[in-house]
């Protein structure tokens, strides 16, 4: 199990198995997304601690403080910049 926190103090965690930007959504966090419409990069958010790896290499291009939550693996606890809706 790994714990996220996000810039509000919220600690959560990411069981095996779980998409994190399904978790994001169901916390109540407001995360854009595309996927589903072909667009790949609209999800991106912002990690200042934390690593994840990508099974593929996304469509879009991701710095190293981004993640795509859509389809990244957590490998490490994350520290993400994200608001609540």
């Amino acid at each position: 199990m790994l714990i996220f926190a996000d810039n509000n103090n919220d600690i959560f965690e990411l069981h095996q198995g779980e998409n994190l930007l399904e978790v994001l959504e169901k916390r109540g966090y407001s995360v854009a997304y595309q996927c589903r419409n072909g667009f790949c990069g609209a999800c991106r958010i912002k990690k200042t601690a934390g690593e994840v790896s990508y099974a593929k290499q996304p469509l879009a291009y991701v710095s190293n403080d981004e993640i795509l939550p859509c389809c990244c693996k957590v490998e490490t606890p994350l520290t993400l910049e994200i608001d609540k809706t």
